[in-house]
């Protein structure tokens, strides 16, 4: 059920590509940099991309990767089946053989994870590298808009903390005994 580095990797690299390509060729060093990807694991990624049809490899100077559909048209499933991810919950829970047990139990969290993995996949079916990419731009919008909306949460935390610790210190100095008369 867990999404590897492989598949996260793979939709990062490919919505880097979507996003600074404007139809030109994108170079993987670049993408390499930008993203904090090693150079040989992008080359490995690209080359199941591209065996599965996700991207265009150009040749020679100014050569790179660029999509080979629309961004509207390349799902994440699209994208996480080149790369070999299979995200299926209810794979996890049925196990092997030995382990299946006819318990209603079992049968419950079966039913459940196959569900869940039905919800998943139609999820990934219908989420585009274009949809991701409309996303990301309401969130620039949101951060020009709330440019210390990270501080004031580091700074509520802090109020949070520093409350805390004063509570915390203040039953340490009341009497074990309760509340004393004067």
């Amino acid at each position: 059920m867990r999404l590897t580095s492989k598949g996260r990797y793979a939709i990062r690299a490919m919505l880097d590509l979507t996003s600074n390509s404007n139809g030109n060729p994108v170079r993987l060093q670049e993408i390499s940099q930008r993203q904090n990807i090693s150079l040989h694991y992008l080359e490995q990624l690209f080359r199941k991309l591209r065996n599965g049809q996700a991207v265009k490899s150009v040749r020679g100077p100014g050569g790179g990767y660029v999509l080979s559909r629309s961004m509207d048209q390349i799902t994440i499933r699209d994208v996480l089946d080149c790369v070999g991810e299979n995200i299926n919950p209810a794979k996890d829970i049925i196990g092997s053989e030995s382990e299946k047990a006819d318990t209603v139990e079992y049968q419950l969290s079966r039913n459940y994870f196959q569900n869940l993995g039905i919800i998943m996949k139609e999820y990934l079916e219908t989420t585009s590298l274009g949809d991701l990419m409309r996303k990301s731009k309401d969130i620039k919008i949101e951060k020009r808009e709330q440019p210390n909306f990270t501080q004031e949460i580091l700074n509520q935390k802090e109020t949070t903390v520093v409350s805390e610790e004063r509570s915390n210190v203040d039953s340490l100095i009341r009497s074990p005994f309760g509340e004393v008369n004067q």
